[in-house]
């Protein structure tokens, strides 16, 4: 069984988008636990709504591939355009960031609030 923490951002319709998700994601993996949503200023792009961000803790049978294609599957459904900029608004981004204890995003050292979401919802021992 495979441990892994999902960062979770949404900055359209967000409260609305990330339920969605997460019916989404109950009937696929077992979720263990949600972090407590944390608003977030977009980087890179600076004009566009602040972002609401967090964490999903799930395990799962599936691989580290099929579940990244499960997440991208997710994130189709439910009608995310990538045809914007990298950075640009988005109503859902689901990625891996820790896989069986490793670190799987760089964002997570440089980004707080990932740090914040992922020791909300595992006591392991994660870098600074």
């Amino acid at each position: 069984m495979n441990k892994v923490i999902i960062g979770i951002g949404s900055n359209i319709d967000a409260d609305k988008n990330i339920a969605r998700m997460l019916e989404i994601l109950r009937q696929k993996v077992n979720v263990k636990k949600v972090s407590p949503m944390i608003r977030t200023k977009p980087v890179g792009i600076t004009d566009q709504p602040d972002y609401t961000n967090g964490a999903v803790k799930i395990n799962t049978t599936l691989g580290k591939s099929e579940l990244n294609a499960l997440l991208k599957g997710i994130e189709d459904e439910m009608g995310r355009d990538r045809s914007g900029p990298k950075y640009g608004p988005r109503n859902i981004d689901l990625d891996i960031v820790v896989w069986n204890g490793e670190i799987m995003d760089k964002d997570y050292y440089t980004r707080d609030f990932i740090r914040t979401s992922v020791r909300a919802v595992d006591d392991g021992p994660f870098p600074d």
